[in-house]
C-alpha cells in the first residue's frame, strides 16, 4: 500500500500566500487550493483538474516560487498513473 501524504506546513503557508495574492493566476490558485485542502487529510488525493493546473504552473517560468511550491505539493499527492503489469 502506498504511503499517504499530506501537505507540510511550509508548503501550506506558501499555498495560503498564493491564494491571498491578487496578482496570482487561476491555475496557480487551483493548485494552491488543492494543496491547502490536503494539509491534514491523508485520504484526499489531487483531482485530475488540479494536477493538470499544477503541471502547467510548474512549467511556466513566470510563476512565483510560492506558487511552484504549492503546485509541487499538489502533484506529489496525485496517485501514480503508471499501469502495473
Amino acid at each position: 500500500m502506498a504511503k499517504s501524504k499530506v501537505t507540510r506546513p511550509k508548503a501550506a503557508s506558501k499555498a495560503s500566500k498564493t491564494l491571498r495574492s491578487k496578482s496570482t493566476g487561476r491555475k496557480s490558485k487551483t493548485a494552491a487550493g488543492s494543496a491547502l485542502s490536503q494539509t491534514k487529510a491523508p485520504k484526499r488525493v489531487t483531482s485530475e483538474k488540479a494536477a493538470s493546473a499544477a503541471s502547467k504552473v510548474l512549467r511556466d517560468r513566470r510563476t512565483s516560487k510560492a506558487s511552484k511550491s504549492a503546485a509541487g505539493s499538489t502533484l506529489s499527492q496525485r496517485p501514480s498513473s503508471k499501469k502495473k503489469k
